[in-house]
């Protein structure tokens, strides 16, 4: 890959990042990631997203699979899906920088009227490839564009564009399209996850998630499954604890608020379900991370 783009997204990373390794850009979508050792694991529920990895290499675990990608290479997202990231290799003399654009529905739909279908896409969510020279060169020009504020709202829609439309021609093309098709399963599913992303805290009973899906209830829970690789109740529940780990690193609020806030009734039953996803009781979880972070 041409080393124009690390070069242009280290400048920007160097000068921007944030605590947490990422630097926004003005480009709606458009993030600059940078990591100058190891990280710890992170929990999301990761968007439809691309991941070019420019130096450096990451480790992404979803259910039972497991990926490792590197320089040269790009993590597509094609679903609402909870993964276990982690940076591998990362150092000061060489840090990891990739560059990541959420993917835009609305654009895949207005492009995936104009292309030809480009096969037929199994139902794997989480995909590698090397990274398109041609997708490569649209991002190089997007980064440039920053310097220049005053092109952007004219010139970054039509780069945008021009970026999915690489990545809709290329080998993950058809699964990409079926995120701009309405009537998509992986797009009624959005309806739902975008509701339980908005309402997380609440009881949300199957019914009304299916109803939002346009589905049967039973049609919903197997086509939800199969898109996330979670069942509807298990993805509130991933959802609920990230945020509780969340409000405990960050506003430093103490286990039991942070299971109240997330909708949990249930002390017992948050500490509980918590040590089974991080593998540790909260407090302890929490004192270890700032144990790690203070020594950093």
């Amino acid at each position: 890959m041409d080393t124009s783009l690390l070069d242009a997204v280290r400048r920007y990373a160097d000068a921007h990042v944030g605590r947490d390794g990422a630097a926004s850009t003005p480009i709606r979508g458009l993030t600059a990631i940078r990591a100058a050792a190891r990280t710890e694991l992170s929990y999301q529920i990761q968007r439809p997203l691309v991941c070019l990895v420019l130096q450096g290499a990451k480790h992404v675990t979803m259910g039972t699979q497991s990926f490792t990608f590197r320089a040269g290479d790009s993590l597509v997202i094609t679903a609402d899906v909870p993964t276990v990231s982690q940076v591998t290799e990362a150092s000061l003399a060489a840090p990891y920088y990739s560059l990541v654009l959420d993917l835009d529905p609305a654009v895949i739909a207005t492009l995936a009227t104009d292309m030809a279908a480009s096969g037929d896409a199994d139902g794997a969510p989480v995909r590698i490839e090397p990274t398109d020279s041609h997708a490569a060169d649209t991002a190089l020009r997007l980064m440039r564009l920053l310097d220049r504020p005053a092109a952007l709202p004219v010139l970054q829609p039509a780069l945008v564009r021009e970026f999915h439309y690489w990545l809709l021609a290329g080998r993950h093309g058809a699964a990409i399209r079926r995120l701009g098709l309405p009537d998509s399963h992986v797009r009624r599913v959005a309806r739902a996850v975008a509701l339980l992303r908005a309402e997380y805290t609440q009881r949300l009973p199957v019914e009304k998630l299916a109803e939002v899906a346009g589905m049967s209830p039973s049609a919903f829970h197997q086509h939800f499954r199969a898109v996330t690789s979670l069942s509807p109740l298990q993805f509130q529940k991933q959802l609920r604890l990230i945020e509780a780990r969340r409000l405990m690193l960050a506003e430093g609020v103490n286990a039991s608020h942070a299971a109240y806030a997330v909708g949990y009734e249930s002390v017992q039953q948050f500490t509980r379900e918590y040590g089974r996803m991080f593998g540790k009781p909260p407090m302890r979880d929490v004192a270890d991370a700032q144990q790690r972070l203070d020594a950093a």
